[in-house]
């Protein structure tokens, strides 16, 4: 494989982007679009920004976990987010192998050295994750879009993560909106 991923990463939180910002990036560019000819700084829509609001609330969702855990074989590559579902590349001769389900089809790829993890959905929903290592294997980008055919334009954001060394059996943490950062030497739970 053109690139190993493997190991415990965790989200720059200072690098990554801010979805708020990045939401009012779109409306703005949305605007910008929907007024060729019209007052400079038009806001989008508001049947634009309903369409796209759906977009952006599922990258979110998808993005939300702040640590991965990413295994990898000549075979396969799994990437694991802590308390969400994975993403599996499976890989057969060095050929991308699809996994089809009645919730859609997953298929992987290489762009040079970047993996590529396309999600089809129904209705032509399609989710594409984008994971690329820095030179030093240190930081690793994960850029997630999503796109449907009944939204103005695709969603998009950047997450930043870490290489961590984790040892067994030592502090837990979590982020919480009433608590800020929540720490315990046992099982923590949201």
């Amino acid at each position: 494989m053109p690139a190993d991923f493997t190991g415990f990463w965790a989200r720059d939180y200072t690098r990554s982007d801010n979805i708020n910002q990045v939401l009012r990036n779109a409306y703005f560019e949305l605007g910008k679009k929907s007024s060729r000819g019209g007052p400079a700084g038009a806001m989008a829509s508001e049947r634009d920004r309903l369409l796209l609001m759906p977009l952006a609330r599922l990258v979110e969702l998808i993005t939300r976990p702040d640590q991965l855990t990413i295994s990898q074989t000549e075979h396969e590559i799994l990437v694991e987010r802590k308390d969400d579902f994975a993403l599996l590349c499976a890989f057969f001769d060095g050929v991308a192998k699809p996994t089809v389900s009645d919730l859609g089809k997953e298929t992987c790829g290489w762009d040079d050295k970047r993996l590529i993890s396309l999600n089809e959905l129904p209705d032509g929903l399609r989710i594409v994750n984008r994971f690329e290592m820095s030179e030093d294997r240190e930081h690793l980008r994960v850029v997630t879009t999503a796109s449907s055919p009944t939204s103005p334009m695709p969603f998009t954001l950047n997450h930043y993560y870490w290489r961590i060394r984790k040892n067994p059996g030592r502090f837990e943490c979590i982020e919480t909106l009433s608590m800020k950062r929540v720490c315990s030497t046992g099982k923590l739970s949201p």
